[in-house]
């Protein structure tokens, strides 16, 4: 197989499409059909997504939860500003975490959230520059963080998040993620009851989003990117829903890259779902033999992104840029906030 570069995965966005804000009605988002065998495109309403599921089907959701991640203070002694994002729980009170700006915060340096209602030392620093940090507070260290956290809204969206709940799915069950897993966004508690009343089963996973998901690849050539590792879990419970609905003939279809991820990491040689937790960096771009998927509902992802790599696997490259290019002629809204596509 010929090398593939991170310029086979560009195409020409314009910034106005780039949605900023969540609409009023999760569903009521635009869907495009991408027939995964031809590329054929029709346009649809989000709420429509009945229409290309069936009974004996099983989505996958990803119920990971946002944690309010961004904590902007200062350096104590300077009164210098400092933003901070965490990344990843080592221990109790012991993260993984994103420092800005990281020449100012070497190991010792001590930070002040809050009127210090939350302080920190930055203990060591690891691959990437990222800094591990041990954070001290009186109380609970979720609720604190409730308190003076923001959501971490990916950097293209410049607009503040009004209701944080909108970065959140209506499925959102364990903490843990500094990114929403978007696809799920335009989900309603009726349309999944809805969904699943047509006979089609829900089945829940988690795997933590990391910001690794916005990291732009550097790579020239994809076979030198490394993926960021996230936590992922599936249940003994969701494996057997998956093997089951395989065994019987149905569909599975991931509500979103990061549950497409999970159960293809989960998955034995033979296909089979296999229960459990772990860490996994696995990168999914053209060439990759799918195990489980047969179907993927997601956004429209940034250019040259591991996530339009992904896609591109399912449904071939040439077909994805094309339905890009007719989504940006016919001004779908892109990202985070934005349209969604079922590729099936």
């Amino acid at each position: 197989m010929q090398e593939l570069l991170k310029s086979d995965f560009y195409y020409d966005l314009p910034e106005e499409l780039i949605a900023q804000d969540p609409l009023s009605d999760r569903s009521s988002s635009r869907l495009m059909h991408i027939d995964r065998n031809t590329g054929e495109v029709t346009h649809h309403i989000f709420r429509d997504i009945k229409q290309f599921l069936r009974k004996g089907d099983c989505l996958v959701l990803n119920n990971t939860k946002v944690i309010p991640a961004r904590l902007l203070g200062h350096r104590e002694g300077t009164g210098g500003a400092v933003e901070v994002l965490l990344l990843k729980r080592k221990e109790k009170d012991l993260w993984e975490t994103l420092v800005r700006p990281g020449k100012k915060c070497k190991p010792g340096a001590k930070l002040e959230f809050g009127d210090g209602l939350l302080k920190a030392e930055v203990m060591e620093v690891v691959d990437d520059g990222n800094r591990i940090v041990r954070f001290t507070y009186d109380g609970i260290f979720e609720e604190v963080l409730d308190t003076l956290g923001e959501m971490p809204l990916p950097p293209y969206i410049t607009h503040k998040l009004q209701d944080k709940n909108r970065y959140q799915t209506v499925y959102a069950k364990y903490e843990g993620s500094a990114a929403a897993p978007t696809a799920g966004l335009h989900f309603t508690p009726e349309l999944l009851k809805e969904v699943e009343e047509m006979g089609v089963k829900l089945c829940y996973v988690t795997l933590h989003v990391g910001l690794g998901t916005f990291r732009p690849v550097k790579e020239d050539n994809l076979i030198n990117h490394h993926m960021h590792s996230e936590f992922y879990q599936v249940t003994s419970e969701a494996a057997d829903m998956i093997n089951r609905t395989k065994e019987e003939g149905g569909r599975v279809i991931c509500v979103g890259t990061t549950s497409c991820r999970t159960i293809e990491s989960a998955a034995d040689v033979s296909g089979k779902v296999v229960a459990g937790s772990e860490d996994t960096d696995i990168f999914i771009y053209p060439g990759y033999t799918f195990k489980v998927m047969d179907g993927l509902i997601t956004n429209f992802h940034l250019p040259e992104s591991t996530l339009i790599m992904l896609v591109s696997a399912f449904a071939g490259r040439e077909h994805v840029l094309s339905a890009y290019d007719e989504a940006v002629k016919e001004r779908y809204r892109f990202f985070s906030f934005g349209d969604a596509c079922i590729l099936i």
